[in-house]
């Protein structure tokens, strides 16, 4: 049984896994979308979101935004440290570049759900069910935030006393 064991293992083996994923998660990074069987993209999407968010809580504009020198020197330390994580996991320089500087930025102030997974049928050849995987622009909201904010927003209607309307109607008449 299966239980409590987190990840698929999508018939490879790990060092196998491990470098597909690797690659996998560099190309999203560099390129904002991969097309991918949609198991694989369940799974990049974790490490993804994972490596966002440590690139968001070192983010560029905290380092400049630091009062003295020494809370700057704190926080250009652990952003140092948490390139060199990402390093070991992203595979290009460009991409890491990439990482902690526009992405850290245009996620900054999301709390996680950096991706979407959109499914696009079934490949020819082996059926195999298909996805995209994108990260997501730096203005997209949620249909379902939208819904709930514009239902917030809305001025609420007064309704007429049922009471007072057929009386009305009767005097009309």
């Amino acid at each position: 049984m299966r239980h409590r064991k987190a990840g698929r293992k999508l018939g490879r083996s790990a060092s196998h896994r491990k470098a597909m994923f690797r690659n996998m998660v560099t190309s999203l990074i560099e390129e904002g979308m991969i097309q991918t069987t949609t198991p694989r993209a369940k799974e990049v999407r974790r490490f993804v979101e994972k490596l966002i968010t440590s690139a968001k809580r070192n983010a560029p504009s905290l380092v400049d935004g630091a009062v003295s020198d020494a809370e700057r020197e704190v926080l250009v330390q652990q952003r140092v440290a948490a390139i060199r994580q990402a390093g070991k996991f992203v595979r290009s320089r460009d991409a890491l570049q990439i990482l902690f500087s526009e992405y850290a930025e245009r996620y900054k102030s999301r709390n996680g759900g950096y991706t979407r997974i959109v499914k696009v049928g079934r490949r020819l050849g082996d059926n195999a069910d298909m996805a995209l995987i994108e990260l997501l622009p730096k203005d997209y909201v949620d249909a379902r935030v939208r819904r709930a904010q514009s239902v917030e927003a809305a001025p609420a209607v007064e309704a007429e006393p049922v009471v007072e309307a057929q009386a009305e109607e009767e005097k009309g008449e």
